[in-house]
């Protein structure tokens, strides 16, 4: 459990610092992204730990990448300020 744990951190982590890297204009804070990157890896790998069960990481952390990604693009801005696009 501490080691699937640890897992999941680091690879929130991994995926806090490439979206860092990659978009760092529209992240509001450096300390915040990486904040949510494991946070978000570890709530999503317990979960899917609870729900698939212990010992089964082909699927737990596939589980736990997609919920820190998803969580991480919450907290992305748009490029530019006011120029949203609308369906019309």
């Amino acid at each position: 459990m501490l080691w699937e744990a640890a897992a999941y951190a680091v690879l929130g982590l991994a995926a806090a610092v490439a979206v860092t890297v990659l978009l760092p204009a529209r992240l509001p804070r450096t300390p915040l992204t990486l904040a949510t990157g494991p946070a978000a890896a570890l709530a999503g790998g317990l979960v899917a730990r609870t729900i698939f069960g212990g010992g089964r990481l082909e699927l737990t952390i596939p589980v736990a990448l997609v919920v820190a990604v998803a969580l991480l693009s919450l907290l992305a801005r748009p490029s530019r300020p006011g120029r949203h696009s609308t369906l019309a």
